[in-house]
């Protein structure tokens, strides 16, 4: 059974009296431990797609199902407790808690779901091993470059054993070799773990190391590929 399925998805955002149409009948469909990238032009729908998935927004017309749980029978309280326990979330300005040192940022999501604080901690470090920053583990995220801030939300992410990670450009704000270095990470613990990872992106690095390619274009798929 697929992890993710989107079936027929509308969005349509007015600006004033202007309708503009942000998905048009996306039919999509993703099995667990897939590498997939979300790619298009801006204003293609990648972001608004991958909200989608994520249970951010919900569409206007159509249904997501995730982890077999369709969005369209859930309240917003049961939508929550779904990205809580099975979605990992990694965004573009990383969105560490500036007063939290790299491993409570990392134990912060286990904190919600109520795991028990040795437990927690240790779960956190060897996480924070898994990405190479074990020895920033007391450091807060403005003593963090922005590679490394990432890769703490890359371990916050995955710490909590979600069934999806969904990451919204997370190379933008970083060097080419930095990114490079952040993605084989995320591969490796895709191959490791079979976490599935779903990308939107417009940097042909990550596009490079994804094995599907989903292209998006007006709001509708213009190609979809496994490589």
């Amino acid at each position: 059974m697929p992890i993710v399925e989107v079936k027929g998805v509308d969005k349509v955002y007015h600006q004033g009296d202007t309708a503009v149409h942000a998905l048009d009948n996306i039919h999509l469909s993703m099995d667990a431990g897939s590498f997939a990238a979300i790619a298009g032009p801006s204003g293609s729908g990648k972001t608004t797609l991958l909200n989608m998935i994520g249970g951010l927004d919900l569409p206007d017309h159509g249904d997501v199902i995730v982890d077999g749980r369709h969005f369209s029978e859930m309240n917003q309280s049961q939508l929550a407790q779904l990205r809580l326990n099975r979605i990992g979330f990694v965004f573009q300005a990383y969105n560490l808690i500036p007063v939290l040192s790299a491993v409570e940022n990392v134990e912060y999501v286990m904190l919600l779901q109520g795991v028990e604080k040795a437990e927690r901690r240790d779960r956190a470090m060897a996480m924070l091993d898994e990405v190479g920053l074990t020895e920033k583990y007391d450091n807060r995220p403005a003593e963090l470059s922005g590679g490394q801030q990432q890769r703490v939300a890359v371990a916050r992410a995955i710490v909590s054993n979600p069934a999806i990670v969904l990451a919204d450009e997370p190379t933008a704000n970083l060097d080419s070799k930095t990114g490079e270095g952040l993605l084989r990470i995320m591969a490796e613990m895709n191959e490791r773990r079979n976490v599935t990872f779903i990308f939107s992106t417009h940097d042909k690095m990550v596009m490079d190391y994804a094995h599907r390619l989903v292209l998006l274009r007006d709001g509708m798929i213009d190609d979809d590929r496994s490589k």
